[in-house]
């Protein structure tokens, strides 16, 4: 799927690039602890989902397009009999390491993707619908997954430590001061409360 501009393919791919770089912003300036930190009831995690993210690009865009994993790490999670292995940071893991496990990820997935055309067969065992299906398909699909993630990554980042915007060519966030952010939250508040 070569890149031009002008071309469905390239709209696509920029799709998912915008997320992808949401993805690793919301990373930026976290410690090895922050990134760990289990922020909901199911234990939703900055290094997890990014993690997670790097399982299911593979996953898409080298085994459901006939292509190795090389990655030791996310084979080694594909293969595990543990189904949340994907959101489960090996222990000597850091957050360096997973953005790199990432990093490496998308490099070699936009490579796989190169060399295709949007309406390249791709098999996905396990879908139902549309198990056999195309590259295109499969490119829309992860650029739902990678935004919908982004999403949590926002929630979980801003109770980290505040953080907020959706990624730094496109912050898409009104500057308020910390004291207009409390005011507007006590507002949502009342209205909830119905007061």
């Amino acid at each position: 799927m070569p890149i031009d501009k002008s071309d469905s393919g390239a709209r696509l791919r920029e799709y998912l690039n915008d997320a992808r770089e949401a993805i690793l912003w919301k990373c930026e300036g976290l410690s090895d602890a922050q990134a760990r930190t289990p922020l909901t009831p199911t234990g939703t995690h900055v290094m997890g989902l990014l993690l997670h993210l790097a399982v299911t690009e593979s996953e898409y865009f080298f085994s459901c397009l006939g292509r190795e994993i090389e990655n030791p790490v996310i084979r080694g999670i594909i293969e595990s009999e543990d189904a949340q292995a994907g959101f489960l940071p090996p222990p000597n893991m850091t957050l360096v390491d997973a953005v790199k496990v990432y990093r490496e990820t998308t490099v070699a997935a936009d490579a796989v993707l190169d060399e295709l055309e949007l309406n390249s067969p791709a098999v996905v065992p396990w879908w139902i619908r549309h198990r056999h299906t195309t590259a295109e398909r499969l490119l829309v699909h992860m650029i739902a997954e990678s935004h919908r993630h982004a999403g949590h990554l926002d929630i979980v980042r801003e109770q980290l430590d505040g953080f907020i915007g959706l990624r730094p060519s496109a912050p898409n966030i009104p500057y308020l001061t910390p004291d207009q952010w409390e005011e507007q939250r006590l507002r949502m508040e009342e209205l909830a409360d119905g007061t």
